[in-house]
């Protein structure tokens, strides 16, 4: 049999913290028990016993309040607030290139930020279903796109069609660091691009 005492406390411990932000709430609106009553019509002596905790909160007493004090339902019961949107992924390391998470939830949009060290490759242009965005932060980073060549300084951004050919990774010149989006869709940001040189160099 499953114990279900814990639960059980924790529903009266929120039950009994719902009188006292009841009054808190209706003093902050200046409003009065009678005025209250007007309001909603629940009587005052329903409201008075509500708030000293003597009568148990009901779905049918707090809505017309929640109505009265235009306010959410939940802050008239105190729904737990919601869970610590920040994101504390670890790095991770592949093929010298550093990745930090910056989404938790698997599938979607997928967020990183990079650290590419300096370093000199030959790129390896490739193709995968999707789409994705550039922003560098320092440095300067490579992006071999099909037929282009494209140096990404500080605050310039990059986005592409993933089926295209491409490649992007450190120019040889300093560490870079940016940041990485890939996923579906997205909002457009534009880019300079130039031909290739011969040789596949940079200037």
């Amino acid at each position: 049999m499953t114990d279900d005492t814990g639960a059980a406390d924790g529903t009266e411990e929120v039950l009994a913290e719902v009188g006292p932000r009841l009054r808190r709430i209706r003093k902050e609106r200046g409003a009065t028990l009678a005025g209250l009553s007007e309001a909603t019509g629940i009587s005052v002596s329903t409201l008075s016993r509500l708030e000293s905790g003597l009568r148990k909160p009901s779905l049918e007493l707090l809505l017309p309040i929640a109505r009265a004090h235009q306010v959410p339902l939940d802050e008239l019961v105190g729904a737990s607030s919601p869970a610590d949107p920040r994101v504390r992924s670890e790095p991770i390391v592949q093929y010298g290139r550093t990745h930090w998470p910056l989404t938790r939830q698997p599938g979607g949009l997928q967020a990183f930020k990079v650290l590419e060290p300096q370093r000199r490759l030959e790129p390896e242009p490739r193709t995968h279903e999707g789409y994705e965005w550039l922003y560098v932060l320092s440095g300067r980073l490579r992006l071999v796109l099909g037929e282009h060549d494209v140096v990404l300084a500080a605050g310039e951004a990059a986005e592409f069609d993933t089926r295209v050919p491409h490649w992007f990774g450190s120019t040889g010149e300093g560490p870079v660091e940016f940041l990485s989006l890939f996923g579906p869709q997205g909002e457009r940001m534009h880019v300079r691009a130039r031909p290739r040189r011969k040789g596949g160099e940079n200037g």
